[in-house]
């Protein structure tokens, strides 16, 4: 465990010199440590984005480890059977060792950790991403850059989950463990979802989108996260511009999952029992 630590406390600095002094790109050691921290975070060990005592923190030299990893690789030809492919990041392999379903075509990155359990149906997961083991991946679905997917996690089909990698202090998405997203929802500009939440088809949810709680008697305004449980459908509230007042997309909380309730069942019953499309 101590060799661990200091490994990881020495590559942190040649990550973090390497950031302020590009030609140190040239350097094999400094070239090392970046081909480390990525195929760390391929198997898992470490993340772009950890939560501790109930708080979201990034770690920055990591993700500048993943800026730094585009100029030191080589464009390169890949074909897989009739298809060719261009580019500098490989895509993972050995599935069947890593304990996950991959429908065609199904495609991560190497460098995007995905636990075992985890289904990935005709989908893109990109470097840095962090999937949890149980969570579905469906449908022409995407996994951005450094997005941070909990266990459990139901992501239908059309759903696109924004990718962050500059500035290096943005936080990722965050979607917590045992979350429903509907179908082509979208989760942008480093938004929380936390757990059990359930999002009904079309949510689009950025960093500005005004999230509306309209459980009470008066609405409560939220911005950048979901709180955990709740059940959220897509909306509109009257804005006023220069030439009149028109309707802005918005996000309505309309109630709580019930506890009572499977978490299996309740991720569609949720939504059924407020008549929301999935």
């Amino acid at each position: 465990m101590i060799d661990y630590i200091c490994k990881k406390i020495v590559m942190k600095e040649l990550i973090e010199s390497a950031w302020e002094n590009r030609s140190l790109l040239e350097n094999d050691t400094t070239k090392n440590a970046i081909c480390q921290t990525i195929d760390m975070l391929d198997r898992g060990q470490i993340r772009i984005a950890n939560k501790n005592n109930g708080v979201w923190s990034v770690n920055d030299w990591v993700k500048k480890a993943v800026i730094l990893y585009f100029p030191i690789m080589k464009m390169k030809s890949v074909e897989v059977g009739p298809f060719e492919f261009h580019d500098k990041i490989p895509l993972k392999k050995n599935y069947l060792e890593k304990g996950i379903r991959v429908v065609p075509h199904a495609i991560s990155r190497y460098g995007s950790f995905i636990d075992k359990g985890v289904i990935l149906m005709p989908s893109y997961v990109n470097i840095g991403a962090h999937v949890g083991s149980g969570t579905m991946v469906d449908t022409w679905a995407t996994v951005g850059s450094c997005a941070q997917i909990g266990k459990n996690v139901h992501i239908s089909g059309g759903v696109g989950i924004g990718g962050v990698l500059e500035p290096v202090q943005a936080s990722p998405v965050i979607i917590e463990d045992n979350v429903f997203l509907g179908s082509r929802s979208i989760i942008v500009e480093g938004v929380k979802v936390e757990s059990e939440a359930v999002l009904g088809a079309n949510v689009v949810l950025t960093s500005s989108t005004k999230i509306i709680d309209v459980t009470g008697d008066e609405p409560k305004y939220l911005k950048g996260y979901i709180p955990e449980k709740s059940v959220v459908i897509p909306g509109s509230e009257p804005k006023d511009f220069s030439a009149g007042t028109f309707n802005v997309p918005c996000a309505l909380i309309i109630g709580k999952r019930k506890e009572s309730t499977n978490k299996k069942t309740s991720l569609n019953d949720a939504l059924r029992d407020f008549k929301v499309s999935v």
